[in-house]
């Protein structure tokens, strides 16, 4: 298992495997609330072999090689984590998403995890395209977006249910020439 580092304040992205069910599970319940007030990710496990079945699925992905599930870890603690909802290194495109619970907000965790899997997508697996997907009232995830420098392609109007309302979706990319561009400039 690897876990690489986030900065110096104890941060650190790690694969979230099935043996970590019972941890996530105990992170899904402090943050159930918060994270599902614009996505589902997580709201169906309440129990051990939920979260499990859920992780597996995810490490299934990871075998296919079509999507992986990262957890961010501050100070030991299970707090949030990133993924690829999908990932085509055939077609060169993927989309990255996260969840938080409240103890890791603020900190710039996603956005220090995701830059991650963008250098990974990009250098390593040849991606073209990434997209990021948020609802169009989840400023906190389009925030991400902007500080990673995506660009908003569009909107899906009233796309996604949820919560008993239709919500927007803002669609968000970056394509490789663009993140190597910001990521030069970065270090200067």
């Amino acid at each position: 298992m690897y876990a690489i580092s986030l900065g110096g304040d104890g941060a650190e992205l790690r694969p979230l495997e099935p043996w970590h069910a019972e941890e996530f599970l105990a992170h899904l319940e402090r943050g159930r609330e918060f994270i599902g007030r614009f996505i589902a990710f997580g709201t169906q496990e309440r129990d051990v072999y939920s979260a499990r079945a859920l992780l597996q699925r995810y490490a299934d992905q990871r075998a296919a090689d079509t999507g992986a599930l990262h957890g961010l870890w501050l100070n030991g603690t299970l707090v949030g984590g990133v993924l690829f909802l999908n990932f085509d290194a055939a077609k060169g495109t993927g989309e990255v998403g996260c969840w938080l619970e409240p103890a890791g907000t603020g900190r710039g965790l996603v956005t220090r995890a995701v830059r991650v899997l963008l250098d990974f997508a990009f250098d390593r697996r040849g991606l073209h395209r990434v997209e990021w997907v948020a609802a169009a009232g989840n400023e906190a995830s389009l925030k991400v977006a902007r500080r990673l420098g995506m660009t908003r392609d569009g909107v899906l109007r009233e796309a996604h249910p949820y919560g008993g309302e239709r919500h927007d979706l803002e669609v968000w990319s970056i394509l490789a020439p663009e993140w190597r561009e910001a990521r030069a400039r970065a270090q200067q």
